[in-house]
């Protein structure tokens, strides 16, 4: 007799060498894209993995065919309540890694009985392994730059700055950066060419880069420029776009430095200004380091300004992005809520996959004097409509 709580030898060791072969350099998913095959060995009929797609709510088969509903079905609670779930003609078993929950494995089968059971939990099990296995491996250049990338706010009582990166399937070359200090807010959004580990280092270069000059008080020229050079020297082939930006927390006065990168954009009392932060286009930092034009504009009291990648805005259009934004913030959303839906929205607008990372940086500024006049005015509005 064979003990239930095992595959049978054969099958174990046949799993045991392809899961080997993916550490050694076999495309992953190829592994787990013979799950029909295992399902088989184990003489139970075909066996599918879904991956979870949780922004559309939808668990989407490796193999094609029609995704499957979280909500409503059997496979959605499977994967909701991480446990097997059985109906007609079919058993779906959760697809974990540790507590996270990658997605489920179904199999069609006229019976299982529990030897059965016990064995596709194991093979399951073994799959969760192989899927995180992939995952890990694309995630070295997510995890190099998660390691340097800053708080995604930072605030004080004239400025809030949020940022927000939604990932590729490979987190490639976007990166931001933001802090406070000497009396002004320094920000920088960066889009290293590529999406692979060189982009990543790329990116990671530019941020250690300013940083550096940026403690050392150097002003936003020289900032760009040491970036510049750094981006020449360590990857001589490779560019990235990048804005920059200084802003005085007393006077609300912006500097800002743009390396061919989309426009900042300015929306003053809930509208989008055309055009208020274009200025002529300039080459991306790294391959011929030049010198920069500095610009500079006046805020409002109130006043956001959004920087973004150009994958942020991938799907939607500026300005499209910049009405979510503006229209999310006014329905009372947070800074981080507003620029994570806008960006999700972008994702559908591409048919729920993104071919490039989308990271935006939103800047509100509002000085203390100006929030003391808003909420006189809300006061007396208040009592006037008692």
């Amino acid at each position: 007799m064979t003990d239930e709580t095992t595959l049978p030898p054969n099958l174990g060791a046949q799993l045991l060498d392809d899961f080997l072969g993916a550490g050694g350099g076999t495309d992953p998913a190829g592994v787990v894209l013979m799950a029909p095959q295992y399902t088989q060995g184990l003489g139970i009929g075909a066996g599918t993995v879904y991956l979870a797609d949780p922004d559309a709510g939808l668990l989407r088969p490796l193999t094609g065919g029609p995704p499957l509903p979280i909500e409503g079905t059997a496979a959605g609670e499977a994967y909701r309540e991480r446990a097997v779930r059985a109906a007609e003609g079919e058993a779906w078993f959760p697809l974990l890694d540790g507590e996270a929950r990658l997605g489920v494995l179904g199999v069609r089968t006229a019976a299982l009985d529990r030897a059965g059971l016990r064995r596709c939990t194991l093979l399951a099990a073994l799959l969760a392994m192989v899927i995180t296995a992939q995952r890990d491996a694309r995630a070295l250049p997510a995890e190099l730059l998660r390691a340097l990338l800053p708080p995604s706010t930072v605030y004080s009582s004239e400025v809030l700055s949020t940022a927000v990166l939604e990932p590729a399937q490979e987190l490639g070359g976007d990166a931001f950066d933001h802090s406070l200090a000497a009396g002004a807010l320094h920000a920088a959004v960066l889009d290293a060419s590529g999406d692979d580990l060189t982009a990543a280092l790329g990116a990671a270069v530019a941020l250690a880069a300013g940083r550096t000059a940026r403690r050392q008080g150097a002003e936003l020229p020289a900032l760009v420029a040491g970036t510049d050079r750094a981006l020449s020297r360590w990857f001589p082939e490779r560019a990235a776009t990048g804005v920059f930006l200084r802003l005085e927390l007393a006077s609300g006065l912006l500097h800002w430095v743009n390396c061919g990168h989309p426009a900042p954009l300015l929306i003053r009392r809930q509208q989008l200004v055309p055009g208020a932060l274009e200025r002529p286009e300039e080459p991306p930092l790294g391959p011929a380091p030049q010198a920069r034009t500095t610009h500079t504009a006046s805020l409002d009291p109130g006043d956001l300004v959004l920087v973004h990648t150009d994958g942020a805005a991938a799907g939607l259009g500026a300005e499209r992005l910049a009405e979510l934004v503006v229209h999310a913030v006014a329905d009372g959303a947070g800074p981080g809520r507003a620029l994570a839906d806008a960006l999700r929205a972008g994702r559908t607008a591409q048919g729920g996959t993104a071919a490039d990372d989308a990271t935006a940086l939103l800047v509100e500024w509002q000085p203390p004097a100006f929030r003391e006049i808003g909420a006189t005015v809300r006061h007396r509005t208040e009592r006037k409509n008692r």
